[in-house]
């Protein structure tokens, strides 16, 4: 019973870590972010995207289906961020301009370029308003 618990105490301490998504090249920053979709007619129909500021190179904000709602930091996920590190989005690619590398704006997975994954916020809908966060 003693070495079961050291064990789940060993395991707890080290599978705890000050970066929620393992990637090292985007710094951790606080979102917390208001969307008002009657101010964004593209976010009105189902497959509309716009970018709003907030994360570290503004938010990617994706209409799924007319009622679910993703959200993407817009700082490509494999470099350091600069002045060419913001995505575009192309259809439902998340384009890096630096390199070209694409990710899918259903889930955020590398489709070319890197291993690495875009990071994405959670968004909570109350009505006509999105609340994006990564807490």
């Amino acid at each position: 019973m003693k070495k079961l618990l050291v064990f789940i105490f060993a395991f707890t301490l080290f599978s705890c870590s000050n970066s929620d998504d393992g990637n090292t090249f985007l710094p951790n920053v606080p979102v917390d972010e208001t969307v008002y979709l009657n101010t964004h007619a593209e976010l009105q129909i189902a497959g509309g995207s716009t970018t709003v500021p907030g994360g570290i190179k503004g938010i990617i904000v994706y209409n799924y289906d007319g009622n679910q709602f993703l959200a993407w930091e817009a700082a490509c996920p494999h470099m350091t961020p600069s002045s060419c590190s913001k995505m575009t989005v192309q259809g439902v690619m998340m384009v890096c301009p630096c390199d070209d590398s694409k990710f899918s704006i259903l889930d955020g997975s590398p489709q070319s370029g890197t291993q690495y994954s875009a990071r994405q916020y959670r968004v909570v809908k109350q009505g006509s308003v999105l609340y994006i966060t990564n807490f």
